[in-house]
């Protein structure tokens, strides 16, 4: 695996640029990387190289990506990807700015009522969420919430979670962070959304009050403290010189804090209720008040007790009589026997009689129908203790549902109030979530191929367009990747390249020479096909024009075509000298020239209206479009003074 040093500039799994370092935790080290294929932040959870050999580990690694994958929600952190790569295995994650509740709790002490119960509300939104899904999270802490800086709450790490109930133990050794387990996780028994709402309870007294409810020098010390030790009100622990803690509120958290998972509430949304009333300055329901007094009072605590059998409890403290029975059979005067005789065979018959009457009333009640009990709409695990418990043999027959969590049953045969003798089979259906599928590969292909593909899988698509080098309208990227097992139905997103973003046209290669235009569109990006060579006044080799124009925009990649001048063309200027103004004019023009005729007093009438002379002169080589200038003569008599000079153009005097 690349070291620390390597890592940073590194592109992992050729997709994700490390750019820093964000911490590292006990299995597990966080970067920051950019996802260059969809262009945004991700947080990269890169498993530590002693933990990749690790069965254990890796198991609890990929069961975070896949418990969270599974969760989308406002307040659980965001699964992208997850892969293996460099002999170690790594999460990309949703990237979120902000610091830990716990963090935040080190700094700042305990919290305002009205934060603790905002924070809480969030916490339990994200964990009603999951254990609708089936998901147990199985490790709230305040280490696994991080607070935006708007206040908006995340949920992250789901290492240890599982679905449905399951044992708190792994490989022998209690999982989970001592301060904040649940009773029946201390022990290593079976855990249910309950267990989380209780580490809820130890995170809104640990916001309100600054510590946690128990504490201790061990992990062993902690978890018989939360078997045994009845915890103090939040209200009484709350540091002096603060807002005090309501006392609906010392409610909530005791009733959270119940030993007894049975005495705490059944659901986050039932213990959200109950804040939002607190919020309100309303009372809490009855069943928390309750439930809170009897916490205070010790119920459910499991210190160890010694049982007394009855019939010693009686003789505590007695002292046989002096002297012995000796003493006492001399003090009282010897009775006749036979009585006693008579009372024995009297009692032996009674007693074979109550054992008769014992066997047959057990016999009949063993015999008797038993009436089931209704387990639609709990666990698996509940309904399967529950019908043993009866004296009934659980059947399971798994389906899947769109409308029932994972792990919860929602038939059974017989129904509920039917009867069934002892021993009788109860076949109870547990739903297997919503059907899943696997995302195929699309990455690659077209779009119509993509689609295709993904509508057989039964998924749904949304394609973004996106600029890059691939070959346009084929697919860059998708999410969820290939291989990641999705609920039917699920939306899977699918960049489809748009090719590179379009480069302008620079102006000024107008007037450059081919060669430095070339060189310059070929380091834009562009192709330069061959030129096209056009009649022009410019010097030959430069460049008049460009298709597409100047100023354009064309994609990366595409052909620009240069106009080049030839040159400009020469010819013959024709002699036009004695010719008439008109025959000049239409002479000059036909032989691709341009003429300006201009007038010139004459004395001598044969030249009047006849090309005098022209300028350039006829029969010499010149541009074509070269104005030529011909003088036409204007006769005017011979006065005093002789003919005029040369007149402007038509004749007028300049």
């Amino acid at each position: 695996m690349a070291t620390f040093d390597t890592l940073i500039g590194h592109v992992l799994d050729g997709r994700y640029r490390i750019l820093s370092k964000l911490g590292t935790g006990g299995m597990a080290s966080v970067y920051l990387a950019e996802d260059q294929e969809l262009g945004r932040r991700v947080a990269i959870k890169l498993l530590d190289e002693r933990h990749a050999q690790d069965d254990q580990f890796v198991e609890r690694f990929r069961r975070e990506a896949e418990s969270a994958a599974g969760l989308s929600h406002p307040n659980v952190v965001s699964i992208y990807d997850r892969g293996e790569v460099e002999g170690t295995y790594y999460i990309a994650m949703e990237y979120l700015e902000g610091k830990t509740l716990k963090e935040l709790l080190v700094a700042r002490g305990p919290t305002p009522v009205r934060v603790a119960i905002d924070y809480t509300r969030q916490i339990l939104s994200a964990l009603e969420f999951a254990h609708r899904n089936g998901i147990v999270h199985r490790d709230i802490k305040p280490h696994n919430v991080v607070v935006a800086p708007d206040g908006r709450l995340k949920v992250t790490d789901f290492g240890i979670a599982r679905s449905g109930s399951s044992q708190m133990t792994e490989a022998g050794s209690i999982i989970g962070t001592a301060q904040y387990l649940s009773p029946e996780q201390a022990q290593g028994k079976p855990v249910h959304p309950s267990s989380d709402l209780y580490s809820v309870g130890v995170v809104l007294y640990e916001m309100l009050t600054g510590t946690v409810p128990f504490t201790g020098e061990t992990a062993l010390e902690i978890a018989m403290k939360h078997l045994n030790t009845t915890p103090e009100p939040p209200s009484e622990k709350r540091p002096p010189g603060v807002e005090e803690v309501p006392h609906e509120l010392d409610s909530v958290v005791l009733r959270a804090l119940a030993k007894d998972p049975a005495d705490r509430y059944e659901t986050a949304r039932e213990m959200d209720a109950d804040l939002a009333r607190v919020a309100q300055g309303l009372p809490v329901a009855t069943e928390t008040e309750e439930a809170a007094t009897a916490v205070l009072s010790g119920a459910g605590l499991e210190a160890a007790t010694q049982v007394v059998p009855g019939a010693m409890r009686g003789q505590a403290g007695r002292q046989p009589p002096r002297g012995g029975w000796q003493n006492y059979e001399q003090a009282v005067p010897r009775r006749p026997i036979w009585p006693w005789l008579i009372a024995a065979v009297l009692l032996m018959g009674a007693a074979g009689a109550g054992y008769f009457v014992y066997r047959e009333v057990n016999h009949r009640l063993s015999s008797s129908s038993i009436s089931v009990d209704n387990y639609k709409g709990i666990l698996e695990s509940l309904a399967v203790a529950k019908i043993h418990g009866a004296g009934l043999t659980p059947k399971i027959d798994r389906e899947f549902s769109a409308t029932v969590p994972i792990g919860i049953v929602f038939d059974q045969n017989p129904q509920a109030g039917d009867h069934a003798n002892k021993g009788d089979t109860v076949l109870i259906k547990v739903s297997k979530g919503k059907i899943k599928v696997e995302v195929p590969l699309v990455k690659g292909d077209t779009l119509a191929d993509a689609v295709r593909a993904l509508t057989q899988a039964g998924l749904n698509y949304k394609q973004y367009p996106v600029p890059s080098s691939v070959t346009p309208g084929n697919v860059t990227g998708q999410s969820p990747p290939a291989g990641t097992m999705v609920v039917k139905g699920t939306t899977v997103r699918i960049n489809v390249s748009k090719g590179l973003p379009p480069v302008v046209i620079p102006s000024d290669l107008i007037g450059k020479t081919e060669a430095d235009a070339t060189t310059e569109l070929q380091q834009l990006g562009f192709n330069v096909g061959a030129s096209q060579q056009q009649d022009s006044p410019k010097p030959q080799g430069t460049v008049i024009d460009t298709n597409p124009k100047p100023g354009a925009s064309s994609p990366r990649g595409s052909q620009v075509t240069l106009i080049v001048s030839k040159g400009p063309q020469t010819a013959i200027i024709p002699d036009v000298t004695g010719f008439s103004v008109a025959l000049a004019v239409a002479t000059i023009r036909s032989a691709g020239f341009k003429a300006l005729v201009v007038r010139q007093d004459t004395s001598d009438q044969i030249q009047d209206g006849a090309v005098i002379s022209e300028s350039p002169e006829g029969s010499t080589q010149a541009p074509l479009g070269t104005v030529v200038t011909i003088t036409v003569g204007h006769y005017v008599p011979t006065g005093p003074t002789g003919p005029t000079g040369p007149t402007g153009p038509g004749g007028t005097p300049p």
